[in-house]
Formats: C-alpha cells, sequence, structure tokens
C-alpha cells in the first residue's frame, strides 16, 4: 500500500508546482471577496491586518483570553501557532475562525513538519539529514506530506523551508535546520520542499534573506553581523533565494542581521532595511509575494528598536506581515503617526492588505471550516514513519570503513555494545542485543573519566565493539554539550580497529571523532533512525 501512495506522491514532483496560478491571481472571484473584506475594515484594523501573534495550544487560560481579546479588538491578521497538542490546536483554531471579523491567516514554523511543535505528532527528520539524500524526489515527498499535516489542521503558511547555506559549522542557530552547505543542493532541495507544500495549497516560507548560514550570534538574542562583500552574498548566501522566487515560493521571511555592504544605517536589522526588503528583495530579485519579517520580539530587533516603532520601521522597510510585533495598540499607534509623518501612506499600506487578504482568498480563507478533530492524530501521523525511514535509509553515510567484517557486520562471539548518552536503554541498544546477542555498556554524558575507564578495560577484550553516540545537544555550543569524559571515552575505544561508531545526532559533532577507523553519521538519535542504523549493521 505504501508504495503506491509514495509512488503517487513522488509522480507530481514531474509537474510544475500549481504555485502559479493559485495564491496571488487576481481573479473576478477573488477580487470580489477580498473588495468585500476590505470594505468592512477600520484604518486600525487594515494596519492589524499586517500582523501575525503568537499562539499555543498548551498555556493556560489567560493566554487564551489574551489571543481573544486581540483578534476581538483589533483583528490581527494572522496567527502562528508555537508549542501544544493537536487537538487542542484544532479546537482553538476553530474557536479563534469563529469570533474572528477577518478570516485568520493560520501559520506554524514547523521545518520537520508539525512534530517540532506538536506532541503526538511524529518528527520528520531535520533538514541536514535530508540534505545527505540522493533523491530530490523524496524531498517532494516530505514536503507533500508536511503540506498535508498542515492542510489537515487548518494550517496555511509553514515558515518553511530553511534555504540558509550554512557555511558555518559552528552557527548557533541555524546550522542542522539547513540543507547543508551545498548552495546547489540547498536550493534544488528547498525548492522540492517548497513545490511539496504549495501543490496541496499550503504556502511555503523561503527564509532567512538574505541568508543566515555564516553568523556566530543567535539573532535570538543579539543581531548579527555579516562582514560580507556584496558580490561574496551574491554568489553564494543569495542563490538559493534567487532559485526559489524563480520556482514560485510564495512567501519569504526576512532576517534580522547587520551586513554593512546592504545597509550601514547603525544596529538597522535587514528586516527593518528598506535597502534589503524594497531594493534588493523587490525591485532587484524581483520577488512579488508576501515578505514576513522574523519576530519582531527577537533581540537582533527588539535591543535596538522598541516594539512601536520596530513595526513601523519594518513596514517602511516594505515588508507585507509582521511577526510577533509584541505591544499590538502601541504598534498601530504608531503606524498611524508614521502616516501622518509622511513616512508611510494609506495608499501602500492598503494594496499590502489586499494583497494579504488575496493570499487568504486563494488558500481557502474565503470558505467557512472547522476542522475535524475525529483521528486527528492518526491523520497526521499517516505517512511519518515510512517517509522517514525512506530518508534515514538514503541519509545515513558511512564516512570510514577500514575493517570490512564490521559492515555487515560478521558473526562474532562477544560483541559488545558501548552507548554514550543519557545511561538509559534505547533502541540501538535493544536492537544490539536481540540481534546480535550483546553485551550492552550504557555511559552517561555526566560520568567522570574514572568510570570512563573503568567501562573501557570492560570492553577492549571483544571481539567487536559498536559504538553509539547519543543524546548530546543539536548545538555546537560548549562542544555539542560532550562531556570531556564521553569524548575520551569514545577516542579510547576507537583505537580499536574492531570498532565501529554510529553518531545519532548532528554530524558536525563528528569532528571530534576524525580518527575513528570505521564511522557513520546517522543525523538523528530518533527510533526510526536508530532501527534503520541497527538494519544496516546487519547488511
Amino acid at each position: 500500500m505504501f508504495r503506491r501512495l509514495l509512488a503517487l506522491l513522488l509522480s507530481f514532483a514531474i509537474f510544475n508546482s500549481l504555485f502559479a496560478q493559485t495564491f496571488f491571481d487576481d481573479t473576478k472571484a477573488s477580487r470580489k471577496w477580498v473588495n468585500k473584506q476590505f470594505k468592512k475594515l477600520s484604518e486600525d484594523e487594515k494596519i492589524a491586518q499586517l500582523m501575525v501573534i503568537r499562539a499555543h495550544s498548551n498555556l493556560a487560560a489567560d493566554h487564551v483570553q489574551q489571543v481573544n481579546d486581540l483578534i476581538k479588538k483589533y483583528n490581527v491578521g494572522g496567527l502562528c501557532f508555537f508549542q501544544g497538542g493537536p487537538v487542542r490546536q484544532a479546537n482553538l483554531t476553530n474557536f479563534y475562525q469563529s469570533i474572528a471579523k477577518t478570516p485568520l491567516m493560520i501559520a506554524i514554523d514547523g521545518e520537520w513538519g508539525l512534530g517540532m511543535r506538536l506532541d503526538s505528532v511524529i518528527n520528520f527528520p531535520r533538514q541536514l539529514m535530508m540534505g545527505a539524500v540522493n533523491d530530490p524526489a523524496q524531498i517532494y515527498a516530505f514536503g507533500k506530506a508536511v503540506g498535508e499535516q498542515c492542510k489537515r489542521l487548518g494550517i496555511q503558511v509553514n515558515y518553511a523551508p530553511d534555504i540558509d547555506v550554512n557555511n558555518n559549522p559552528n552557527n548557533p542557530v541555524i546550522n542542522d535546520r539547513s540543507f547543508g552547505e551545498d548552495k546547489y543542493k540547498v536550493a534544488r532541495f528547498g525548492i522540492e520542499y517548497m513545490k511539496g507544500m504549495q501543490d496541496v495549497g499550503v504556502m511555503a516560507c523561503a527564509k532567512h534573506f538574505p541568508g543566515h548560514g555564516d553568523v556566530a550570534v543567535d539573532s535570538h538574542y543579539d543581531l548579527p553581523i555579516i562582514n560580507k562583500s556584496r558580490k561574496q552574498l551574491d554568489e553564494l548566501e543569495l542563490y538559493p533565494f534567487r532559485e526559489l522566487l524563480k520556482a514560485g515560493v510564495g512567501s519569504v521571511m526576512v532576517a534580522h542581521l547587520y551586513i554593512p555592504s546592504i545597509d550601514t544605517t547603525a544596529n538597522l536589522a535587514t528586516s527593518l532595511s528598506k535597502n534589503n526588503v524594497t531594493s534588493l528583495l523587490r525591485d532587484e530579485l524581483g520577488f512579488k509575494g508576501i515578505t514576513f519579517t522574523d519576530a519582531l520580539e527577537m533581540k537582533g530587533v527588539a535591543k535596538f528598536f522598541p516594539a512601536g516603532d520596530a513595526a513601523v520601521q519594518s513596514l517602511i522597510a516594505g515588508n507585507d506581515m509582521l511577526c510577533l510585533p509584541g505591544d499590538i495598540p502601541g504598534s498601530i499607534e504608531k503606524v498611524k503617526q508614521a502616516i501622518r509623518d509622511g513616512k508611510l501612506s494609506w495608499d501602500d499600506l492598503n494594496a499590502r492588505v489586499k494583497k494579504v487578504l488575496l493570499a487568504k482568498y486563494h488558500l481557502g480563507l474565503h470558505k467557512k471550516t472547522t476542522i475535524n478533530t475525529q483521528n486527528l492524530v492518526e491523520d497526521l501521523n499517516q505517512y511519518t514513519r515510512s517517509i522517514t525511514t525512506e530518508l534515514a535509509k538514503q541519509a545515513i553515510t558511512l564516512l570510514k570503513l577500514n575493517n570490512a567484517q564490521l559492515l555487515p557486520m560478521q558473526n562474532k562471539k562477544k560483541i559488545a555494545y558501548v552507548g554514550i548518552g543519557n545511561g538509559k536503554e534505547h533502541v540501538f541498544s535493544k536492537r544490539m542485543m536481540a540481534d546480535w546477542n550483546a553485551d550492552v555498556f550504557l555511559f552517561d554524558n555526566k560520568s567522570d573519566s574514572n568510570a570512563a575507564v573503568e567501562l573501557l578495560n570492560k570492553v577492549t577484550s571483544y571481539d567487536a565493539i559498536v559504538l553509539g553516540l547519543h543524546q548530546y545537544s543539536r548545538r555546537p555550543a560548549n562542544n555539542f554539550d560532550l562531556s570531556k569524559a564521553s569524548v575520551q571515552l569514545a577516542k579510547d575505544i576507537q583505537r580499536y580497529h574492531n570498532s565501529i561508531s554510529f553518531v545519532f545526532g548532528n554530524p558536525y559533532a563528528i569532528s571530534n571523532f576524525v580518527d575513528a577507523p570505521n564511522l557513520l553519521a546517522c543525523y538523528e538519535n530518533d527510533s526510526i533512525t536508530q532501527h534503520t542504523a541497527a538494519d544496516i549493521l546487519q547488511g
């Protein structure tokens, strides 16, 4: 059944994306609906239609009341859901849409599917693992499955794909969210992910323009600086964006970066820069879709601009929708003052409101629908295991093999499995026991060097030692939070020619283990990836 379904999913890849005639077509029917909605809006509501506010489905009643009040009082344009649960989010979406004067554009930041935000939903892999896949059609199938998840849960926009080229392995915020360091693969796979979603009617969002891959600072906490020439940006960072724009991506998210070669204004993030949003993205690259700011509550902006000032400057820059602008009434008042001061114009803002309404129409929001919660979790997880298994089979990478008897594993009398992580059994350790009758030794990352020496002495007499590295941080700070004892234990084991190492997590951590004689990058630590790795060991 799955093979037939997968063939159907992949077959869509040979057709052009449906985007071109979807999100912004100005038809008689769409024009009628847009004009009807627009005429109902007060001046304050027009400004609020350009704002996306935060929503959670795992917070208490006071949060729900706060969102309720912002919808009723100001008629905000959209919600971005964060952590929670699928059924709770569905019920809240139904409620929020029922009280909205203008249908809400529902968004989520779900780069590796809805499991990134919601409990009960299985995660797809992060993009760096998918970057190791050879078949672009598999990325399309993944994108289509994520799009189907979004549609099932009443989500119109997914803030994905991330098409930053991760050319800094120590990037503290992008890193394994990127498809990798190859700009051509980033662009190609970004297009497949985008088309998969947009072919089922969910708007993709290419981010983070003009490129967040070469930073040393997390823009959630400060304003990163990229000291590159415009030529350098053209050759690398901008390449995937140009390609996705040509392929028809519906929206772009603009990053909080300071890039002097684009705008030298002190402390002015690219999200607030007219040189970046209007001159570069709109005029030079010709983008006609919707621009979202990255979250304006992030310190990359908020450190230098209070909420209302950030909203004004974002609109002056040329953005269409302001994500998480903070003080809604204060921002509305500041925008109206900017209009009175001649910094903004009603003609310009009205055009943006109509563009947002046009997108809402083509995203299906002109029709009143209710999310059915029956079998919701089952539906959201319908294709996750099968697609993730196929991605894992293609992605797990053999980096070094100096002992061919270890892969596939030959019958050995005595096999030891050493799992470095949180000291608890996991799928891979259980498979080692079941498949190979291995003796399992678990090392907690918090254990000291004495415990490491004790464990090492126990395993050196085995015919083969299988080493698994689990449960380390996905971020490079503090060496991925790998303890010195853990790294040393792994290196000591890897000195043995009969050892083979499986690294279950961010592959940049492999820089600690370059001398391993037999080594595989597994990218993720989920149960599906661990099962797949165990299958590979069997051959």
